[in-house]
C-alpha cells in the first residue's frame, strides 16, 4: 500500500453488519492506523490530498464511506450511534485490533462514539470542527449553516467555499487552492451522494445536539489522549464547541487556527499535518 497515494490508491470493499463497505487504504503499514470519518454529505473524495498523502507519509490511512454514502451499501442511521456501530463493524472487518480516529465535523460526533463503544479499538482521537452532545446551537444546523446550504451556486462545489472557509481574502485564497486539490483524482472517483443522505444526517444531528442537562458527562469517560482541532470562527458547528470538548475530555488539548472557519485544516494543511503528525507520534 506504501506505493498508493491519495489520487491512485484502488476503491476496495469489505461486508460488515449487512453492509458492502467501499474504502481505501494508504501510507506507511506497521504502526496503528488512522481512520478518517467524514462530515455532512461528503464522501472520501472530499478529503484533501495535501492532509491525506500528509499524514501517510508517517502511518497508514484508511479512507471509507459510511452505510447508505456513495458507493456503500445500506442505509444512513438516523443516529450517530448507529452510524459509529458501523464504523466498528467495518474496522474490524479489516482484521484490526487498535486504530486511531479521526472525526471531521458530523464524522466527529461518529468518532467519539466509535469511541464510547469501542473503548479497547481506539488508542487517540482527533476531532475536527466538530462539538458534543448537546452543544451550543448544535439542535439544528446554525443560521449560518442553513443559509450557506440553502443558496444557489454558480459552481456547485463553491458551496464550499462557504462552508469551510472565512470570507477573508487570505482565507478564500486558500479554499480555491482546496477545491484545485480535491478535484485531482480523476480516476475511481466516488458518485455523489443521493438524496436520502442529507435528510437522515440532518435528522441524527438533531438527536445529537438536542440540549440536556448533564449532556457532557459521557466525555469524562473518554479516556484517550485528543486533540481538538478548529477555526477561530466555525459558523458551522460553533467554535465554543471544541472548547467544551477540551474542557470536559480528561486528556484533550485545543489548537485554534487564525482566520478559519469549520475547513481549518484545509487552510493550514501543512500545519495541520504537523501538528496532528507529532500528536499521533507521542
Amino acid at each position: 500500500m506504501a506505493q498508493h497515494t491519495h489520487h491512485t490508491a484502488p476503491t476496495q470493499f469489505v461486508d460488515a453488519a449487512g453492509i458492502r463497505f467501499a474504502y481505501r487504504r494508504f501510507g506507511k503499514s506497521g504502526g496503528v492506523p488512522l481512520v478518517f470519518n467524514m462530515h455532512f454529505t461528503g464522501t472520501m473524495d472530499h478529503w484533501d490530498p495535501l492532509v491525506t498523502d500528509g499524514l501517510a507519509a508517517t502511518r497508514e490511512v484508511i479512507l471509507f464511506n459510511n452505510a447508505g454514502i456513495s458507493n456503500s451499501s445500506g442505509e444512513v442511521p438516523a443516529t450517530f450511534e448507529e452510524m459509529g456501530a458501523n464504523s466498528i463493524a467495518f474496522i474490524k472487518a479489516l482484521g484490526l485490533k487498535q486504530v486511531d480516529v479521526l472525526g471531521f465535523s458530523i464524522g466527529g460526533f461518529v468518532a467519539q462514539e466509535i469511541t464510547l463503544q469501542a473503548r479497547e479499538l481506539v488508542r487517540r482521537l482527533v476531532l475536527l470542527g466538530t462539538g458534543p452532545r448537546g452543544g451550543e446551537n448544535m439542535a439544528t444546523l446554525t443560521p449560518e449553516a442553513q443559509l450557506i446550504f440553502g443558496a444557489r451556486y454558480e459552481e456547485p462545489d463553491h458551496l464550499w467555499l462557504k462552508v469551510f472557509f472565512t470570507p477573508s481574502e487570505v482565507s478564500q485564497a486558500a479554499g480555491r487552492a482546496y477545491l484545485k486539490r480535491f478535484r485531482t483524482r480523476v480516476d475511481n472517483r466516488d458518485p455523489e451522494v443521493n438524496e436520502k443522505v442529507a435528510p437522515a444526517q440532518i435528522e441524527a444531528i438533531g438527536k445529537w445536539g438536542v440540549r440536556r442537562e448533564g449532556a457532557y458527562e459521557y466525555l469524562k469517560t473518554i479516556l484517550q489522549p485528543t486533540l481538538v482541532i478548529n477555526g477561530d470562527n466555525d459558523v458551522i458547528i460553533y467554535s465554543i464547541n471544541s472548547w467544551i470538548l477540551q474542557q470536559n475530555i480528561p486528556n484533550a488539548q485545543l489548537i485554534i487556527y487564525p482566520d478559519a472557519s469549520h475547513g481549518s485544516q484545509y487552510q493550514y494543511p501543512q500545519r495541520f499535518v504537523r501538528h496532528v503528525s507529532d500528536f499521533l507520534s507521542e
